[in-house]
């Protein structure tokens, strides 16, 4: 069997793939914490739930839908975003998708052509590369300081004639950083000045932490506005990864290629989840601001702890999102081994704590640290963590000792 040239250049979701081997071990009753998934720990609220069985025995889930979404999920979606952002977009300038993983894919689809290039921070989420290349366009990261913010400057360094979309992801995975006004406003003259698309990836736009701000793109100015399209859903602030339901908003041109896309791949989301989803947006969005406070303290009691982890390095406190990104060129050291990616192996085989390789963010030597597990399976994480690094300290000091294996 031959395979096209588009599948065999893209490589497996390494998030997806330090999940499922974390997975296997527990299967085989190995006590393994994951935290390489970006997933909340927590289970669908009630009343979401219910919407979706009151849905199923009225008898409204067995049938299609229209291929962009239920009309009154729509209507729910601009009715949000208007709270939400104070941005006006009509229902029919709204497409809802698969997740808004699929949103993200579908876009790249209808915007990007062979050997367009779309404009990615350093470090960015893993499928976004795999997106691009796959719609037969050409990734360009764009160089970040130590607040993982891109700017004018490395924007100029890294922009072509070619170039025709930048994805913002703000809060941001993996880094948490969060984007200020005056930042966005500037990257969004940028854009608009370069005739350059902007994609505003706001799923984490709900989790944002310490009294920092979240803002989006479309909230800017309506020249901005104009050049962006918005991707959101419901499964981080919600805690629906499950249902897959994502949504854009965007011009009327665009909605219509999108949805013609949508229509030969999808066809609809699942109808049971869109009214699930109807009633997170219509929700008073209490059960939110619960689980953002819980992610908050989560954050604030690790990350000192993270600090103090032998070879781990936190440049900055992430501001929103739920994870860290902690250098650990100096944990490779001490441990060792060549690579992060390395040291990510060590920490499943013998801490049974399950992290991501910075590497298939863009940026080796660093690590992923998911915080949407439970807190006390956090902290039992960071002591695990620890006491594995820490063995190496006393190697150094004591001229070797076997390393424990738990």
């Amino acid at each position: 069997m031959k395979f096209s040239d588009r599948a065999m250049r893209v490589t497996p979701s390494a998030t997806v793939k330090v999940s499922n081997t974390a997975k296997a071990m527990m299967r085989q009753g190995i006590d393994v914490i994951n935290l390489g998934i970006g997933e909340p720990d927590f289970t669908t609220p009630k009343m979401i739930a219910d919407a979706a069985v009151q849905a199923i025995q009225s008898g409204k889930t067995s049938f299609y839908t229209p291929a962009s979404g239920l009309p009154q999920l729509k209507e729910a979606i601009a009715n949000r975003i208007k709270k939400d952002y104070g941005v006006v977009y009509p229902a029919d300038q709204i497409s809802v998708t698969s997740g808004a993983k699929m949103a993200l894919f579908v876009l790249m689809q209808t915007l990007v052509d062979d050997g367009t290039e779309v404009l990615l921070p350093r470090p960015s989420w893993v499928s976004y590369k795999q997106q691009v290349s796959l719609a037969g366009g050409k990734p360009v990261l764009v160089e970040t300081g130590a607040d993982f913010k891109i700017n004018t400057d490395t924007l100029d360094a890294a922009v072509s004639r070619n170039a025709k979309v930048l994805v913002i992801n703000s809060p941001q995975n993996p880094t948490g950083t969060v984007y200020s006004k005056d930042e966005l406003a500037v990257i969004g003259q940028w854009a608009v000045l370069h005739n350059i698309t902007l994609i505003a990836d706001d799923i984490y736009g709900k989790l944002v932490y310490n009294q920092n701000q979240f803002i989006s793109l479309v909230q800017i100015s309506d020249e901005i506005a104009a050049s962006t399209v918005l991707v959101n859903g419901v499964s981080k602030a919600y805690s629906m990864t499950g249902w897959r339901i994502g949504y854009i908003a965007g011009a009327p041109e665009l909605i219509s290629r999108v949805n013609s896309i949508l229509s030969h791949s999808t066809g609809n989301p699942a109808t049971v989840s869109q009214y699930a989803a109807i009633a997170a947006f219509e929700s008073d969005q209490s059960e939110v601001e619960t689980m953002r406070q819980a992610f908050e303290e989560r954050l604030n009691t690790i990350y000192p702890l993270v600090q103090q982890i032998p070879g781990f390095k936190l440049t900055a406190k992430p501001e929103g999102a739920f994870y860290l990104f902690p250098d650990v060129r100096e944990a490779v050291k001490l441990a060792g081994v060549d690579s992060s990616g390395d040291l990510v192996d060590l920490l499943l085989d013998k801490a049974h704590v399950a992290v991501v390789d910075g590497d298939a963010f863009g940026m080796p030597g660093f690590l992923r640290i998911s915080y949407a597990a439970s807190l006390e399976n956090l902290l039992t994480a960071v002591e695990r963590m620890t006491k594995f690094m820490n063995q190496f300290v006393e190697k150094q000091v004591s001229g070797g000792i076997e390393i424990e294996t738990d």
